[in-house]
Parts: C-alpha cells; sequence; structure tokens
C-alpha cells in the first residue's frame, strides 16, 4: 500500500485497485510502506487479515517500522516480511531490534538500497555530478563532503573484492548474505550487465575470517551524514 494513509477503508481500496490493475485474483505480499503514527497498527494488522482471510492477499509485510511496533502488528496479523533499510553503510538493524524481531518471530528481512543507493557499488565520489532531480540530491550522505569522507567503506569494499576476485558490489551484497540465512536484499538495478553482477554475489563467499576482518575495519569509519534529511528519518522506525 503505498503512502501512508492506513485507514482501514483505505488499505481496502488499494488492496482491490492494485488486484485489479494488475489483473489477478491475489497479491502475494501486501505492504504497509510507512507506519501511520495516526492509525493503531493494530488496526492495520487486522485490516490485511481481513483480507487474507477473503483470498484477496497472502502475506503481510512492513517498511521501517520499529521492532515495537512489528511485534505488536505480528500479534494481531503474523508478518512475513519487513523492508526495512540495511548495508555496510546503514546497520540499524544491528542495534534496533530488527534482527532480534526477525529471527525470534520468523520473519524475513528484505534489505532495500543494500548498495548504498549507488556508493557502496565503487561508482561513485566527490566529483561525481547528482542531478538536481535526482532523489539522492536531497540526502545528507551524497553531499560532495559526505561522499569525500565515507570514501573509506568503498576503500574497504574494493581492498576485499581485489582478494575475491570480485567487485565492491558483490562484497556489499555477500556482506548482507552472510548476515543471516532470511535475509534478501533488493538491489535495484536498470541495467542487464548490472544484474548479473548482483547475481554472481550470491556466489562469492565471505569466510569468518573475512567477516571479522569487515567487522573490525567497520570499528574504525564513521559512517558521515544521515540517510535521509530530517523530515523523511522522521518516517521510519515508528
Amino acid at each position: 500500500m503505498a503512502g501512508m494513509d492506513s485507514r482501514p477503508e483505505h488499505i481496502r481500496q488499494v488492496a482491490d485497485a492494485s488486484l485489479k490493475r494488475l489483473g489477478i485474483d491475489t497479491i502475494d505480499l501486501f505492504y504497509q510502506h510507512r507506519v501511520d503514527p495516526d492509525v493503531p497498527i493494530e488496526d492495520v494488522a487486522g485490516t490485511v487479515k481481513a483480507l487474507i482471510d477473503a483470498g484477496k492477499v497472502r502475506h503481510f509485510g512492513m517498511s521501517e517500522p520499529s521492532a515495537a511496533t512489528a511485534r505488536r502488528a505480528h500479534a494481531v496479523q503474523p508478518i512475513s516480511a519487513l523492508q526495512n533499510e540495511y548495508s555496510l553503510w546503514t546497520r540499524g538493524p544491528d542495534t534496533n531490534g530488527i534482527l532480534e524481531a526477525c529471527e525470534e518471530l520468523g520473519i524475513g528481512l528484505v534489505p532495500y538500497s543494500p548498495l548504498g543507493k549507488g556508493f557502496l557499488t565503487g561508482a561513485m565520489s566527490k566529483d561525481t555530478p547528482i542531478g538536481e532531480d535526482d532523489f539522492r540530491k536531497q540526502l545528507p550522505r551524497f553531499t560532495p563532503e559526505a561522499m569525500e569522507k565515507n570514501q573509506a567503506l568503498i576503500d574497504l569494499l574494493r581492498r576485499i573484492a581485489e582478494a575475491k576476485a570480485a567487485t565492491p558490489a558483490q562484497i556489499a551484497l555477500a556482506w548482507l548474505l552472510a548476515q543471516k540465512p532470511w535475509i534478501v536484499p533488493i538491489p535495484g538495478t536498470t541495467k542487464l550487465h548490472r544484474l548479473e553482477e548482483n547475481i554472481a554475489a550470491a556466489n562469492v563467499e565471505l569466510t569468518p575470517t573475512d567477516l571479522a576482518t569487515i567487522a573490525e575495519a567497520l570499528t574504525a569509519i564513521d559512517v558521515e551524514g544521515e540517510r535521509y534529511p530530517a523530515h523523511l528519518m522522521a518516517t521510519t522506525g515508528r
């Protein structure tokens, strides 16, 4: 369900419109893409439960909830997937209870922006021009100053990638895949060769020694800049 309007009647309308637009009988996974602060999460989960009971939806997902909110929703209607941002430079799920909740409740984690919106591929630097119509233009981590300081992450990825005959993007994805067996990152791409590169990350094996080396190196790297400006950060972790 798009946006944050999560009133029960709106959820039902979105589900019906989606079924009609897609020309299908059942939506496999129905996400609440941001937690609506004006609607109790129990009401949202209850509405999705009714849609599942009616055969219109198979599974319930949420994006960017807090662990506490996810647990409340799960108590009403089991959640199948959480779509939160998680990557080598956005490691909030390590400390905010999301990984623990997923492990305990049997929820899959679907990290979005696993390649840091393109930065972790190594294809960007402080000199990379970002167009005014590019969403990243408003993100604090994509100022030239922040990208210059965050270059330390790319240097780390390149060192590991060289030893593994891989690319920085593949190491970033392999790191996520190595965290938990129920983590399935969703890198975005518009190019076939990038898609093939991303798929090949599943064949990159990071040993316990590799992971320990990365973890140790990360302790010395302070990521510069928030992942979103304040007004968008306020929509996460509710």
